[in-house]
């Protein structure tokens, strides 16, 4: 009984964090220059509060709910989305849910700091991921190219300011909702 009780449980938290991170797409927070969601919180809450494993397919089925068809990216969803350049941070979404999940697993001596670096270190394999897939789609698919100055202005320094405040969001939001979480 308690391992039906802790599939049924690990389901559930699944399909929340894949919901989640579709609403998040879709709560933009104006700021100067570039926007951004709150996508990037909910893919580090789903590997801080799931596990990397789990957080992993929670983000990976958002993405893959996004590609059939369902408008659950930021600017609608489909196959097409491959030739996105941004479809890049979602693809480091799903790395970036794995490795800060992997990486606080273990909760024995988890300290908020810890947290922090395990978001910093998503944080990396996001906007890494993004800014590969980004200019690869641009100069070689798509044929609007963009330089690596500009590339890293607008697809990263313009961008990340938010995205460190919510690495600070998220662990502190993960140091509360752990044991909630271990509990159920």
């Amino acid at each position: 009984m308690r391992k039906q009780k802790s599939k049924t449980k690990s389901m559930a938290l699944c399909g929340l964090f894949t919901a989640l991170t579709a609403v998040g797409a879709f709560i933009k927070i104006p700021v100067p220059v570039v926007p951004f969601t709150l996508q990037f919180l909910f893919t580090m809450l789903a590997g801080l509060l799931l596990g990397g494993r789990l957080g992993a397919v929670s983000v990976g089925l958002y993405a893959f709910l996004g590609l059939v068809g369902l408008p659950i990216f930021a600017e609608g969803g489909g196959l097409w989305y491959l030739l996105k350049p941004s479809f890049g941070y979602i693809i480091g979404f799903v790395i970036g849910s794995y490795v800060t999940g992997r990486m606080t697993e273990k909760t024995e001596g988890l300290t908020f700091g810890k947290i922090l670096g395990a978001n910093f270190t998503g944080l990396a394999i996001v906007y890494g991921a993004g800014m590969v897939y980004y200019y690869m789609i641009c100069n070689f698919v798509i044929h609007t190219p963009i330089g690596l100055w500009p590339l890293f202005l607008y697809c990263f320094l313009l961008a990340v300011p938010g995205d460190i405040c919510l690495c600070f969001v998220a662990a502190a939001l993960a140091k509360r909702l752990r044991p909630v979480i271990a509990n159920m």
